[in-house]
């Protein structure tokens, strides 16, 4: 065990290998004051968290941003438990008897409800189960899409949202540049889909999709991005704000959805329905209690107290016939054992990331989050940085202060010798490496980024295999 001036070494949990987790361990290793060993945990075999199953397939460039994550990795200080599920091979009670610090980093696992009629017919689906099913991610891989349906609604127009068209909209020639599983890959080569609807229920100037998403769908090699100039046309408030608005990137978004109303000719075999001001307020079904159509209501913008817009409904409504409808309204947080949460906001109760009891208000010595629990499922990869950075500034504090755990067991062979005992199979950093490196090489094969294992089975034998 190392030492660092008179300072013991500090133990570090961090529940969670998406980038809030990375970014936790970057903060911490880079504060010289103090000497953090740290381990990470993941219920899965594969670090990175959306990077991998989140993160669209044909966004490699955005990808890449794990080879950040795998030099912070290196650090000699480092370990990666992968497979190992927190509330099931580990405890609270666990880890407060092995580490000073705990930092939950789970993200934000589902999908906010619409809660509307129909929502629950075969056919409708949560986004994050179809994003998780085309990545990969070994709990999806079995899910089922009806493709054959030729008309699918898409309801959200945020960056995700905008994932799910794009990809529906795709050629297989595109595809197979990209790493998408395998199995879903051969499904959309079989896809009747035609035409996709994105539903946003407030104007163009309030769509949550960024200006390089939205031009990216008018250069879809074989779909037509369209709008509706009525939808598209600015309201008198809107107008307002875009007068003295300084940031011209929102002028240029509109610029950008206004290109897609004009007229053009059908040359694609795809079109792809921008729409804006109307809310699903019924998935209709039929006989079989399947997805045949999705009635919407019409919206329109008022100013409250505090000058923001917000959507109404009117009176007027109409149907669109579709046969799949992806709901993408935001994600929710998912309760940990014994850790406090806000089952309204969806998130761990903290402040700035100390995690809090919700009866005294008292910070929970030792306890702390990061990234979409801790905050909520807002900003870009990037956004975690500066998250965890606050988070890591209170364990500096708490240390100070004397206001951390004093675990039984710090030796990090105790722990070690724990989680052998548990979850044997336990994926180490080297391990994912290496099956990083057999994913690259079989996507060399077929001229693709990777090709992912797509099952635990699968990854497991592949590395023992390869070990052998």
């Amino acid at each position: 065990m190392s030492q660092n001036g008179n300072n013991k070494q500090l133990r570090v949990a961090i529940i969670g290998s998406g980038p809030a987790g990375f970014y936790a361990c970057e903060h911490l290793f880079k504060r010289s004051e103090h000497d953090f060993s740290i381990d990470m945990f993941d219920k899965l075999p594969t670090p990175h968290g959306l990077v991998r199953s989140g993160v669209a397939p044909d966004h490699q460039k955005i990808k890449s941003v794990t080879r950040v994550y795998d030099k912070i990795a290196s650090n000699e200080n480092f370990r990666f438990f992968g497979l190992v599920e927190y509330g099931k091979h580990i405890t609270i009670d666990d880890l407060k008897k092995h580490y000073h610090i705990i930092i939950f980093a789970t993200g934000a696992q589902t999908d906010r409800k619409m809660n509307i009629p129909g929502e629950d017919l075969e056919g409708s689906h949560t986004a994050t189960e179809f994003v998780a099913w085309y990545n990969g991610h070994p709990d999806y891989k079995d899910y089922k899409f009806d493709l054959s349906q030729e008309k699918v609604a898409i309801v959200g127009v945020g960056n995700v949202a905008v994932d799910v068209a794009r990809i529906l909209c795709r050629t297989e020639e595109e595809l197979m540049q990209t790493d998408i599983a395998d199995y879903a890959l051969e499904s959309l080569k079989e896809s009747k889909v035609k035409e996709v609807y994105l539903l946003g229920r407030r104007g163009p100037a309030q769509a949550a999709f960024t200006n390089p998403e939205v031009r990216e769908l008018g250069n879809l090699y074989d779909a037509h991005a369209i709008t509706l100039i009525e939808e598209v046309e600015l309201d008198e408030f809107t107008k307002e704000l875009l007068e003295n608005e300084e940031d011209r990137s929102l002028v240029k978004k509109i610029e950008i959805l206004n290109s897609y109303s004009e007229d053009i000719e059908f040359k694609k075999s795809k079109k792809l329905h921008i729409r804006f001001l109307v809310s699903p307020v019924e998935i209709i079904g039929n006989e079989e209690d399947r997805v045949k159509a999705i009635k919407l209501v019409k919206n329109e913008l008022y100013r409250i107290d505090d000058g923001s817009l917000r959507p109404r409904a009117t009176d007027e409504t109409e149907e669109l016939e579709v046969g799949l409808v992806f709901r993408s309204i935001g994600y929710h947080g998912v309760p940990l054992p014994e850790v406090p949460f806000h089952e309204k906001w969806g998130v761990i109760h903290n402040e700035k990331g100390r995690v809090i009891d919700p009866e005294t208000q008292l910070h929970v010595h030792g306890i702390y989050s990061t990234g979409w629990i801790k905050r909520g499922p807002t900003g870009v990869i990037g956004t975690n940085k500066l998250d965890s950075g606050e988070t890591v500034e209170c364990i500096v504090e708490d240390i100070e202060s004397g206001n951390i755990l004093s675990p039984e067991a710090p030796n990090p062979k105790h722990l070690a010798d724990l989680i052998n005992e548990r979850q044997p199979q336990h994926f180490s950093y080297e391990d994912w490496l290496r099956l990083n490196e057999l994913e690259i090489s079989k996507g060399e094969e077929q001229g693709r980024p990777r090709v992912k294992y797509t099952s635990i089975d699968d990854m497991l034998n592949a590395v023992k295999k390869d070990n052998q």
